[in-house]
């Protein structure tokens, strides 16, 4: 239960420094506490709920292990670095990916909320 406990901490730092660090990071944080709520009004049964809400938490995971690419790519090499920019290219497409899959999800949502209308 200890190490729980610390693994939680830890998470619980990451985000605290992510948060105030990093504007893209504060970005989805607000989708995210805009994104709930919405998520209950716009989601037509539990599953497409939980979907909207993961596809945003999905994004945000994507976005600190992206942050973490690049203060790694940073820390490593501070100088400018072809490679190391196809890195954090890479982790940056990964970011993209999962913006787009969050957007996919919400979009379908909307499109099936809206057909329901009479």
């Amino acid at each position: 239960m200890r190490a729980l406990y610390l693994a939680f901490l830890n998470s619980w730092r990451g985000l605290v420094h992510g948060a105030r660090t990093e504007r893209a990071v504060r970005l989805e944080l607000v989708l995210l506490a805009l994104g709930l709520p919405l998520a209950l009004l716009l989601g037509s049964g539990m599953w497409v709920r939980v979907a909207l809400v993961a596809s945003l938490l999905l994004m945000l995971a994507a976005e600190f292990l992206n942050t973490a690419v690049e203060k790694l790519c940073d820390h490593l090499h501070p100088g400018r670095h072809p490679k190391i920019g196809i890195v954090k290219d890479l982790a940056s497409a990964g970011t993209f990916s999962a913006q787009g899959i969050a957007a996919l999800v919400w979009i379908a949502a909307l499109f099936e909320r809206l057909s329901d209308l009479p």
